[in-house]
């Protein structure tokens, strides 16, 4: 793996854009902050009901060495208040407080806090800057890098969303010591994912130090989360709108966020995305992209990390449906990513109806 300091530029054609800082604690964040801008500004702090008694006191207390206000909007923590009734909150108390264009936010959990803190400074006042602070393994190497932000609309993922960087990622890894030992895998899917599309050698490094991560040593933490970091930085900096080579990033998606909804959200993001994953792999086998060892050797990794490669309870035929309205679709089709090998994806938009009910069936029938 590619070895680098603690700090990954960020660049938007060819620019810099804004920098992603890895730490042991909050002690740099008001450097960091105070050197975008914010000597005379206000901020807001925008957490949940989870993280918020955590985590807010220490970040707020940081954060007023930088600013000349800080306030903070905590709203209660699960994916069913990603909504823009939520951000319709928000929007007043910014009001409220005289919140202008040179002031900014601050998204401090997990990718809900951060897509939604985004999406609001994306639209308040047609545009301010905000910083991402994630709390949650998957939100430091997947979320809060590369500018999406959304929300949900009727159940259906980020239907709702813009493109608008951050201007800093602030990373605090000693907070994942005490995250749940669920969430933990859940992020771990997506970092999973990152070896399976862009690095063979990550995803081999990923299987042999599965111990050292799972107890959460910091000298495997760092360089697993800076890696991660890197390939979707990578990948971001070709195409920071998703116009192609950044689909990619959405593989095991098209079908994760079907099992997502229909589950009604009782499962994570990332377990969804590693039975979307194990599907993709299944399909990828089927189309004699990748030998049969090769899926085992996946779906057993996703297992090893404590993650679901199949799910119950789902009809195939409505997963399938449910596909269809994801915000994937390309001129009606799904633009579908597979496996060439581990380490290697592609876009691929012949993927024929029959070819995704077999996958989907694959996963949710007993085997």
């Amino acid at each position: 793996m590619e070895k680098e300091g603690r700090t990954l530029p960020v660049h938007r054609d060819g620019k810099f854009c804004y920098s992603i800082r890895l730490e042991q604690n909050f002690e740099e964040l008001s450097d960091s902050a105070a050197g975008l801008g914010a000597e005379g500004r206000k901020i807001c702090i925008v957490t949940d009901s989870k993280v918020g008694p955590l985590y807010v006191r220490e970040v707020q207390e940081s954060l007023w060495k930088a600013f000349a206000y800080v306030t903070v909007y905590t709203i209660p923590a699960g994916e069913e208040f990603k909504t823009l009734d939520t951000v319709k909150g928000l929007y007043e108390h910014l009001i409220l407080e005289h919140f202008d264009r040179k002031d900014m936010l601050a998204a401090l959990g997990g990718g809900v806090i951060g897509d939604l803190t985004g999406f609001t400074a994306a639209t308040y006042l047609r545009g301010i800057d905000f910083i991402q602070i994630p709390t949650t393994l998957l939100a430091q190497v997947d979320s809060s890098i590369g500018g999406k932000t959304g929300v949900d609309f009727d159940s259906y993922k980020n239907m709702v969303g813009a493109f608008h960087m951050p201007r800093l990622v602030y990373m605090n890894l000693s907070v994942l010591q005490t995250l749940p030992e669920r969430q933990f895998a859940s992020g771990m899917a997506e970092i999973i994912k990152h070896g399976l599309i862009k690095d063979g050698e990550y995803f081999h490094w990923l299987v042999l130090n599965r111990e050292a991560i799972l107890d959460r040593r910091p000298e495997a933490l760092l360089p697993m989360i800076r890696e991660s970091c890197r390939i979707k930085r990578d990948v971001v900096e070709k195409d920071p709108t998703e116009q192609g080579e950044r689909a990619l990033l959405n593989f095991g998606h098209t079908i994760g966020h079907a099992v997502e909804k229909l589950k009604n959200f009782q499962l994570y993001h990332g377990e969804c995305v590693a039975i979307g994953c194990a599907a993709a792999a299944y399909l990828s086998w089927k189309r004699g992209l990748i030998e049969e060892g090769e899926l085992q050797r996946i779906c057993e990794t996703f297992e090893r990390f404590s993650l679901p490669v199949r799910t119950d309870g789902l009809d195939a035929a409505e997963v399938l449906r449910t596909t269809k309205s994801d915000k994937k679709m390309d001129a009606g089709s799904i633009r579908f990513i597979l496996l060439k090998s581990v380490g290697e994806a592609f876009i691929d938009r012949t993927v024929t109806e029959e070819e995704l009910l077999d996958a989907i069936t694959w996963i949710t029938e007993d085997r």
